[in-house]
């Protein structure tokens, strides 16, 4: 089943987390990128080389390597394009305390990462509806630690939920974390799309100073729509 003809278009309108969810990978990832001059792009990559160096980090080359690609655990996982990331990275909350709900939904933390890199995520069988998305970010120690807090904090603190991009997500709730990396967080939202009640359920999981989240949606079965654990360990033994 493809997720594009299953849900209607306000569905896919925030960010990545469905837009991409079956689509295919960019034979390509260059050609995704923003138009720039060669000399503004070497630049920006050594400024972001940089900034990593000093913070102790991963910059986007290194977080490249250390993703997730091709079929790990019953998961197919493929590049996104450039733009299609780039949708989500200022989704606002109308709520301020719910910003790193928000954000998340966007594909980004609501602190400025150093650097990301994203994934889609498929079941490689067919008889699995699970479908997703996942990212990772790197940060400051001081930064991925105050990002897993405020999330934390957020999930209790908007049970009714929030707007933004003119979309309702309501009903959020906590549910058990996975006993992995330095912390978890795992939580559902509801997303309000017309009549429809879409369930979207988050692992977040800090390892050292990097935030690996990941995004999972089933609409045949809510229980059953976070990405499995197997895909999240697989995917810290790689950092």
């Amino acid at each position: 089943m493809r997720l594009r003809s299953a849900l209607p278009l306000a569905a896919l309108i925030p960010a990545l987390f469905l837009a991409t969810a079956c689509s295919g990978e960019s034979p390509d990832p260059e050609h995704n990128k923003p138009k720039s001059t060669g000399t503004t792009t070497r630049n920006a990559q050594e400024k972001e080389a940089a900034e990593a160096k000093r913070l102790g980090t991963l910059d986007t080359p290194a977080l490249e390597k250390a993703v997730l690609t091709g079929r790990t655990a019953g998961y197919d996982a493929k590049r996104i394009a450039q733009a299609e990331v780039e949708a989500g990275r200022d989704m606002e909350a109308d709520q301020k305390k719910c910003q790193p709900l928000a954000s998340l939904i966007g594909g980004f933390t609501h602190i400025a990462p150093v650097a990301t890199a994203h994934r889609s995520l498929q079941a490689s069988e067919a008889a699995n509806a699970t479908v997703g998305s996942m990212w990772l970010a790197s940060h400051s120690d001081e930064n991925s630690e105050r990002v897993m807090r405020e999330l934390r904090a957020s999930v209790p603190a908007c049970p009714k939920g929030f707007k933004t991009l003119g979309l309702t997500y309501g009903a959020v709730e906590s549910l058990p974390a996975p006993k992995l990396g330095d912390e978890a967080v795992a939580y559902r939202i509801t997303g309000d799309i017309g009549k429809q009640k879409m369930p979207m359920t988050y692992t977040v999981v800090r390892s050292g100073n990097i935030i690996a989240a990941f995004y999972g949606v089933n609409m045949l079965d809510a229980d059953k729509a976070a990405i499995p654990e197997a895909v999240v360990k697989a995917q810290l033994d790689r950092l």
